[in-house]
């Protein structure tokens, strides 16, 4: 404790010298809490604005899909590639190193599998997220789904209800079902509908028509879903476009794990998402890296 004789003067109060109100680089962020900012600060690279999140939550809806039969093997490896790991609670305490240093967004919600309905889902406990120190919570959001929309739209208000409490932003997922188009209409709806209800982040999918619609409408960052496993110069030239319509960063997961070298791929969308690479010398990066992987 300090002693009151013995003390020096303070003097420096820079008189005259207005205090820097940073605002703050993410948009829709800037009057969040301070730790709701520092989480987001370990997803969305403060350089760049942008984020490659490395997605392998598949298995609580598909079981054990091709490149996620070990994902001690398959998965681990690329954890330091990542800014950020999708993942759900049972993968993450079963397999990836806690001294990873990574940010998780914990996959919050749960529910059906691919062989009955999808969508009917519930939410954990925000206790279990900050048992396991989670920066993010995501929450299926499945916006025009007659029997789920709702249910599923209840869940992320409560979600970012709890996660405001503690700190934790919310990444709102729009759920596309099979009856729903991928169209720029469609997704523009579902994200703002994530982001008015408090998301304060959105993943949905690219469409390559109208996407700078859907991003310039959202009012906080939206990242796209990778969906199915694509040839990888399609997967480099979606995340190129998406980037430069507005989007602010990635969430893959197949075009990664299941590219025949994981790798060199995840270093390829780096380069594309950070350094604003083409999706043409991302390739070159891409085979250079796996050329040298094989010729070792």
């Amino acid at each position: 404790m300090a002693e009151a004789q013995g003390n020096i003067d303070a003097k420096d109060y820079g008189i005259g010298v207005p205090q820097d109100s940073q605002g703050y680089y993410l948009k829709g962020s800037a009057n969040l809490d301070w730790g709701m900012k520092d989480r987001l600060a370990r997803v969305f690279n403060p350089t760049t604005g942008k984020t490659v999140m490395l997605a392998f939550d598949h298995g609580y809806i598909m079981g054990p899909t091709s490149g996620l039969e070990r994902m001690d093997l398959s998965i681990v490896p690329l954890t330091s590639y990542a800014d950020c790991l999708m993942c759900t609670r049972g993968s993450l305490r079963q397999i990836v190193p806690p001294t990873c240093g990574k940010p998780i967004s914990l996959r919050f919600s749960a529910g059906s599998t691919v062989l009955t309905d999808l969508n009917d889902e519930c939410t954990m406990d925000i206790q279990e997220a900050m048992r396991l120190n989670a920066t993010m919570v995501a929450v299926m959001v499945a916006v025009g789904n007659k029997k789920y929309e709702g249910q599923t739209i209840r869940n992320l208000t409560s979600t970012v209800n709890a996660g405001s409490r503690v700190g934790i932003p919310v990444l709102g997922v729009t759920a596309v079902g099979k009856e729903l188009v991928r169209d720029s209409r469609y997704l523009s709806m579902a994200s703002r509908v994530c982001a008015e209800n408090g998301a304060h982040v959105v993943k949905t999918y690219y469409c390559s028509e109208g996407f700078e619609k859907v991003a310039a409408s959202c009012p906080v960052p939206i990242v796209i879903a990778g969906g199915k496993k694509l040839p990888e110069l399609d997967a480099l030239k979606m995340a190129r476009n998406a980037i430069d319509q507005g989007a602010c960063g990635v969430d893959m997961g197949r075009n990664i794990f299941q590219a025949d070298h994981p790798i060199a791929m995840i270093q390829a969308v780096r380069a594309v998402v950070h350094d604003g690479e083409s999706p043409e010398k991302a390739l070159d990066l891409y085979e250079t890296l796996k050329n040298a992987k094989v010729a070792k």
